[in-house]
């Protein structure tokens, strides 16, 4: 973890998603970032009803995506994103070795929280 002020303070939990969703497409790609983020919700969705109301579609050739509404009530990373990091983190280990995740924490909105789920 890198010090220095939290910039993910402050933040909505879809501006958060987004710079989770650019980040792993960025090293990834659409198509593998729309199956691991998938796949990581339905893991938290028992302890996180809102994911439900996570959408990934395949439009046109390209992955778009639709977060819940509860995403921008709060201010920093609501409790549903920090789920869904919570299970995104082990999937990413397991693909890339560390890479993905040490990735992620050189994005300055995630580095203090999206790689393992917890609160800033």
């Amino acid at each position: 973890m890198v010090g220095g002020p939290d910039a993910s303070a402050g933040l909505s939990g879809t501006v958060l998603f987004r710079a989770l969703w650019n980040g792993l497409a960025e090293l990834l790609g659409t198509a593998a970032t729309a199956a691991l983020v998938g796949r990581a919700a339905r893991r938290a969705l028992p302890r996180s009803q809102e994911l439900r109301d996570l959408a990934i579609e395949r439009v046109d050739g390209e992955f778009q995506y639709v977060v819940p509404r509860s995403f921008d009530r709060e201010e920093g990373p609501p409790a549903a994103l920090r789920e869904l990091a919570g299970e995104l983190q082990p999937l990413l280990e397991e693909m890339t070795g560390g890479i993905a995740v040490r990735h992620l924490q050189r994005v300055p909105e995630l580095r203090h929280w999206a790689v393992v789920g917890s609160a800033p």
